[in-house]
């Protein structure tokens, strides 16, 4: 943002509402800020009660003045990311505004400048959120990170992503990842096929990562060499993991000793990315949870981090978020009405 004028409240006397008033350098910078057709506007006026008007390289802001504020944060942080290089999307626009109504002293402009480049992919994998950026820096540098959250906040994608990254970078010699055979209704012996078979649907959200960050035939070749492997968590015991990127995924549905048996399969030059949802676990009884047991045991180690997410960090439909909001207010209902023991 160039030039700022402070709030006018003459304009909008006796309304309760102000106007503030922005000036950027010039007509094509504006232009790429405000979106095609003016989109990005139109979303902030939607998201924010707002009424923006834009004429030129200058652009008005009228409303309320929590929302004004937010929106000359929101559009200034957007402005420094289009310093930086860097094209201003209409996700940006969802994102930036999402972290500033949860915390209006977020620097948007710094998560949403973070990337992962993955090689032969055509755009770089970027974190939606602060939790997301927190999860890359912790995955960077230390050895075991733990994301735990509600599905949809990218703890597995991301951590795919850098997998795949260290692996093309030559930071690591292969990719293992892995999730636990929990039946949830059906029983493995009662379905179909080999045993490969029957395993494989547990396995497919991988398979889905994998294919995303990379084109088929190479995840495939990567595989076939061994670079990649994708196997169901008993197949981790008694082995050693050296020179690898390690994923656990649905990490809720571990017992305890299936955890300990994975985090101690760690061998030298290795890192592990451990994810799963606490709300959604399927074992019988949530004590069982290896996960659980993981964040009360291994809590202030260091080399170990946890990065908590929440409705805030999903980066699906937006009623996602609200789904999640609204089981979790049930849940937490129910609990209210338990007996005290």
């Amino acid at each position: 943002m160039d030039k700022h004028r402070r709030p006018d409240s003459r304009s909008a006397e006796g309304s309760g509402l102000i106007r503030e008033q922005l000036t950027f350098a010039d007509n094509s910078v504006a232009a790429a800020l405000y979106g095609q057709n003016n989109g990005h506007l139109r979303l902030i006026e939607r998201q924010l009660g707002l009424s923006l008007h834009a004429r030129g390289n200058e652009l008005s802001i009228i409303g309320s003045k929590e929302g004004v504020e937010l929106a000359h944060r929101l559009l200034e942080q957007l402005r420094s990311m289009q310093q930086q290089g860097r094209a201003v999307t209409t996700d940006d626009v969802v994102r930036g505004l999402q972290m500033l109504q949860h915390d209006k002293e977020t620097a948007v402009s710094d998560v949403l400048r973070d990337a992962v480049v993955v090689a032969n992919r055509s755009r770089p994998v970027i974190p939606k959120s602060v939790a997301q950026q927190r999860y890359l820096d912790a995955i960077r540098s230390e050895d075991v990170v733990f994301g735990i959250g509600p599905a949809g906040t990218g703890k597995t994608y991301l951590a795919m992503a850098m997998a795949v990254k260290a692996l093309i970078d030559k930071q690591v010699r292969r990719i293992v990842l892995c999730r636990p055979a929990v039946e949830a209704g059906e029983k493995l012996g009662f379905l179909p096929g080999t045993m490969q078979d029957k395993v494989n649907p547990y396995l497919r959200p991988l398979y889905d990562a994998l294919n995303d960050l990379l084109d088929m035939e190479r995840a495939q070749l990567l595989i076939d060499r061994g670079q990649i492997e994708v196997a169901p968590l008993a197949f981790m015991r008694g082995r050693t993991l050296n020179d690898s990127f390690v994923i656990l995924d649905e990490a809720q549905n571990t017992t305890g000793e299936q955890m300990k048996m994975f985090l101690t399969r760690l061998g030298y030059d290795s890192k592990a990315v451990i994810t799963g949802d606490i709300t959604q676990i399927d074992l019988p009884t949530r004590g069982q949870s290896g996960l659980v047991e993981a964040m009360r045991l291994l809590s202030g180690i260091v080399g170990i981090e946890f990065v908590h997410f929440s409705e805030v960090d999903v980066v699906r439909h937006p009623l996602v978020a609200a789904i999640i909001r609204a089981y979790d207010r049930a849940s937490d209902a129910r609990d209210a009405q338990k007996p005290a023991v």
